[in-house]
Parts: structure tokens; sequence; C-alpha cells
């Protein structure tokens, strides 16, 4: 049964609990012990008798041999295969074994175990880790098979170690750091979207930085061994607190845990009669009850966490009305501009002036009237009187706007201007200019080049709200993001930025700024393109990290200290009107320690389009082409 009810998480993978199990022929007696006396939700268990080996196989039966399998497929129903049962192959595999008959024995049982539980249609198999740093022939055998392959996923067995280098012993030879080899494996099977990672949690946990990297790899599985519990004070199983972070991140990522191991805890006598176990999964439970519920707003979000969207277009495009009601929910970020108009509406007009003095706003893209609405707020707030001028080149959301007015009686306040605001011609100066023209990049919806077009109508000591805005950007590894991209089989897609509620990444280093807006922008010479060179440095704990691509945010200040933004530090709560912004590489970047990643980051500007180009040029061993190169790919419309 799941781990637990709780609100938000009743699609994630990560309630159900699943037990590490022995050879057994009699496969439904199996399932029994674990899901009905142990409350486990599904097995991992080998399909094959452990001691077969073909070689022997062949020599004892003249070659005709029907492999020892555990069981007939009618010994348990699809579903219940299905649902239920992991395939576990043969531990003692080793395709990359000097000994050729151990080889070639371990190639034809793989293929043997892989094509019988694909007759089985479960939906997974784990798979032993690679027994020596060289895994070339290992991966060449999973990814013949993987081509083939309809929907099982094989999940690769990776011990989660990581030794610091100033920790060992000049004279091992034990692994130093699990991602390298899971590196080398996923690269030579080319980033295989069925191949995934179940990870053997041990007693020792590298460093914070270190684990980190695995969020943002394709981890469906972890394997918490038994003697990685420690005891509490009534002798029941328990874990230190690092584990039990690291389990809530887990359960975060929708990933299932499995348990392993022999039980080392000594259960009460009363307690003889439960599945050994079971105080293991007990405990699992309790953690995950411990979880709080996700909030509405998060699991409104769930749909849309790792799908990649393509940004508006809202020069290009008119607003759909569902566009706009989403947007328009978005009670805090109103509430910010209201502060933002309060604060300018009181600097501009003294409390002695405020009975004679009539501020002119000019809200510039007003949509349906929200910032109209939190403008006239603003002014019942402070005291202040307003004269609003309101200016949409959507026809239809005009429409709603004049529906507004009239319902509200502003009509003597209001004035509705059916235009786009750079070709308006303002019949007065404003004192005070409101957009809510930004994107996930700040500057990516042409925020720029459209209030660079309203400012001639804003008095030179008028106030621009937003006063500035900056675009930042980090290098993630994100599985997930780069493989649904690679699916499209085209370079167009890898030089197109996508909106995405990110999720299943690994944040590798802290975010940096790139461009910065400002506005009013009066000077002389002012240019909208841009060009910056970043460089990232890795925390040194971290060991080895692929960059799949760059995740952008953006931070904007409204007026004085009222800010807006989604840049992770500082990112304003409870505000979902943007997700963050994703630029992919085309050939994804593994940065080793104490290596730089150099980033080159380009804003270009053409007649009728703006569009971002970007490369990689250190660590130079894998320099990238540069992306999106004339705008060829992707770009925003003038």
């Amino acid at each position: 049964m799941p781990l637990g009810e709780k609100a938000g998480w009743e699609k994630s993978e990560s309630r159900y609990c699943g037990v590490e199990a022995d050879f057994h022929d009699d496969i439904p007696q199996l399932l029994s012990l674990n899901l009905s006396s142990g409350s486990f939700d599904f097995i991992v268990a080998p399909l094959m008798d452990p001691t077969y080996r073909p070689s022997l196989m062949e020599k004892d039966k003249g070659g005709s041999c029907v492999p020892p399998f555990a069981g007939s497929d009618l010994v348990l129903s699809p579903s219940q295969w299905s649902s239920h049962v992991v395939g576990k192959i043969s531990s003692w595999i080793d395709l990359d074994s000097e000994d050729e008959i151990v080889r070639m024995d371990s190639e034809t049982t793989l293929k043997q175990e892989i094509a019988w539980a694909h007759h089985l249609s479960l939906q997974a198999c784990l798979l032993p880790s690679p027994k020596g740093s060289s895994c070339a022939n290992y991966a060449r055998c999973v990814n013949q098979i993987l081509q083939s392959l309809n929907n099982m996923q094989l999940w690769l067995r990776v011990p989660l170690v990581k030794i610091e280098e100033d920790s060992m012993d000049e004279k091992s030879e034990n692994l130093l750091d699990s991602w390298e080899l899971w590196n080398s494996f996923r690269l030579l099977c080319e980033h295989h979207t069925q191949l995934s990672i179940a990870l053997d949690v041990l007693s020792e946990l590298p460093l914070a930085n270190s684990l980190g990297r695995w969020f943002g790899e394709p981890v469906r599985a972890a394997l918490i061994n038994t003697n990685s519990f420690l005891t509490n004070a009534r002798g029941w199983p328990c874990l230190s607190k690092r584990h039990q972070k690291l389990v809530a991140g887990f359960f975060n990522h929708s990933v299932q845990i499995i348990i392993t191991g022999k039980p080392i805890h000594a259960l009460p006598k009363a307690d003889m009669q439960r599945h050994p176990l079971k105080s293991y999964l007990d405990y699992v439970a309790y953690l995950f009850q411990r979880m709080d519920p996700l909030p509405e707003q998060e699991r409104f979000e769930l749909g849309y966490r790792d799908f990649l969207q393509s940004p508006l277009q809202p020069l290009m495009d008119n607003l759909e009305a569902q566009t706009y009601e989403t947007f328009e929910k978005d009670s805090m970020k109103y509430i910010q501009y209201q502060r933002a108009i309060c604060k300018a509406l009181v600097d501009r007009v003294p409390d002695n002036e405020a009975a004679v003095l009539t501020t002119v706003l000019m809200v510039v893209g007003a949509g349906r009237g929200p910032l109209v609405r939190a403008s006239l707020q603003a002014a019942e707030e402070t005291g202040r009187s307003l004269k609003v001028y309101a200016v949409e080149k959507n026809p239809n959301a005009v429409v709603t706007l004049h529906s507004l007015v009239k319902l509200e009686g502003w009509e003597n306040i209001v004035t509705i201007v059916s235009c786009d605001m750079r070709s308006w011609e303002a019949p007065e100066k404003a004192d005070i200019l409101v957009s809510e023209l930004l994107g996930s990049f700040g500057d990516n919806e042409l925020s720029p080049e459209c209030l660079d077009g309203a400012q001639r109508f804003l008095k030179h000591d008028g106030i621009s709200i937003p006063s500035s805005y900056t675009s930042f950007v980090q290098p993630v590894t994100a599985s997930k993001l780069y493989n649904d991209v690679k699916s499209h089989k085209d370079v167009v897609h890898f030089e197109t930025a996508y909106v995405v509620k990110v999720h299943n990444i690994a944040r590798l280093a802290p975010c940096q700024p790139v461009f910065k807006f400002d506005h009013p922008n009066f000077s002389a010479n002012k240019s909208n393109q841009r060009y910056k060179k970043l460089k990232f440095d890795l925390p040194i704990d971290t060991g080895s990290a692929m960059v799949h691509g760059f995740v952008g945010y953006f931070d904007a200040t409204l007026y004085k200290d009222v800010h807006l933004g989604i840049e992770p530090s500082t990112a304003t709560p409870n505000m979902f009107s943007w997700f963050a912004i994703f630029f992919p590489l085309r050939l994804p970047v593994c940065l080793h320690p104490g290596t730089p990643l150099e980033l080159h980051f380009w804003r270009c500007c053409g007649s009728t389009k703006v569009w971002y180009e970007w490369c990689v040029t250190c660590p130079s061993s894998t320099s990238t082409p540069i992306h999106n190169s004339n705008g060829r790919s992707y770009w925003v419309g003038l």
C-alpha cells in the first residue's frame, strides 16, 4: 500500500516503496509475502536462477535448453507483473570481463532476461552496476537493447559514492566518484530516454553539493540498505539527519525508495510474525508522512513541471482570454505594483497639494485592466487624484476594458486608447508610466523596445514602473529537458529558448546577472543590443557535472525598494505569472572540478526582430557552436 495520503502527492511515484528480494521460483508466494504480509508496493526480484550460465547449459544439454526463469508468465496476471514486479538482472554478469566465456555468458544472459521481462510487460528492469571503471561493452549491449525496447525502463544500479581526494588512500583502487561511471555509461548510450538510474544509498553520504548533481539526472529509484539505518532509543531503525534530508529530496523528485539487505534490527517478540523488513518500511512511511502538503499554487503547477513551452510573442500575437485570466489571478504581482504606484504618487504629489494636483498616469499594455484597477486603488489609498490613459493594442482586450470602465463607473477618470503604444500620439505627457511587459528573462518579450517607444510621452522627470530589470542565468544539469529537446531531432529546437517550470534540475552554480535595462532612458546613444561574457565556477566539492543548458530568470525594480522577480535568491513569494526560461546546449558540456565554465551571451536587434545567441568557450575541449546565429531558429518579432 502507498506510504500515505498527502495533498498534492496523489500522482507522485514516490508514494510507492519496494523491496529487493532474492531469487525464488515461486513468484506468487514471493509477491504475497512482500505485498500482503509486508505492505510493500512492489518487489525487485531476479527473473533467472543465479546459478544459470549459458555455456554450462549448452555443454550439459547439447545446446537445446530452456533458461531457468522464475516461473511461467501465467503465474501472475499481466497487471500484476506490470504493477508489482521490477525485474532484477543477474548481478554476476560482467560484460567487460577479460574472460571471454564470462563476457559471452553475460551478454547472452542479459539479452535473455530483458527479452523475458519485455514479454512479461514489466515496466522496469534493474541492471547491475558495472564491475570496473571500463564499461564500454556493457553500454554497447544495453544500447543495442534500448534501440528495440518499446516502453520498458532500464535502471542502472549506481552506488552513491564520491570520495574526497584529500581523504583517499594513494593505493586505493576504489571508485572515486560514481557519477563519472554513470556519465560514461549514458554517453555511450547517447542519453537514451529509457536509461535511468537506481542509486544505491550507502551509510556514508557524499557532501551536499555532490548529492545535488543527481537531482538533475534521471534517477527513478533509490535503494537504501538496512545497514544505512541507525538505531533509535527504542531500538527501532532510523536514518541520520543527512539521510533524512536526502530521502525528502527523493520524495520531492518522484524517486521511489527500495529497501534492500537483511534485517539488522532485532524485532520485539510481539512483532516476530511481521515481515522482517516492515520496520524499515514503517520508518520510510513516517518520513513521507512528515512531508508538507503541497501548497495550492504548487499543486496547480504540477502539470507544468519540466514541460517545455514556447515563450509568448505579445507584439506579434494577441493574447487569448484564458492567458489574461491566468495572469490576472496572480494577486501578489498586483499587490507589488500597487505598492510601487502608492510610493510614486506620494513622491510625485506632496500631501499639501493632494487636493489640487491631478497625476497623469498611463498604463501601456493595459490588457483587460488589472493595472488600471491597481492604479486607482493606489490613488484611493494615498488620497491622490488620477487621470488614467489605458493603452492597449489588442482589440479583443479593449472590448473587456470598456466593459470594466463602465461597470466600475470610471468613465470620468479612465480614457481607453486602442492603439500600439509605439505609434500612439498622446494628447499630453504622463507623470507616471506603468507597464507589465516583462518576460521570464526580463527583456525577452521586448519591454525595452516598447518602453523606448512609449517614453516620448513621459515627462522628463516622470517615473517609469518598472524602473529597471536585470536578467540572470545559471548552468544546470537538466537531463529531462535536454532529452525532450533532443527528441525533435533537429537543430532548431536546440536553438530555441523555452519557458518551463523547472523541477528535476541541479543548479550547478549561483546565478549571475546578464543584461540590465533602465527606464526611462533618455541617453542619446541608447541601444538595446547587449553582450556579456560570464564565468561560472562550480563548488569544488561538487565533483564533475554535466551542463545541459542554462536557466534564466529576471529581477525588476518597480519603484525604489519595491521589487518583483523570479531569480531564486530574491524571488517574490507566491507569484506564478512567470516560470523560468531554459536555453539548451546542442552538445552538453562535461565540467570537471577546478575548470571554469565560460558562457557568452548576446542580445541582438534587427529591423523586424530581436533574438539571443549563446555559446560556451571554456572548457575549450567541449566548446559549443554559437547557438541561434542571426536568429535563424528563434526570435521575437517587433
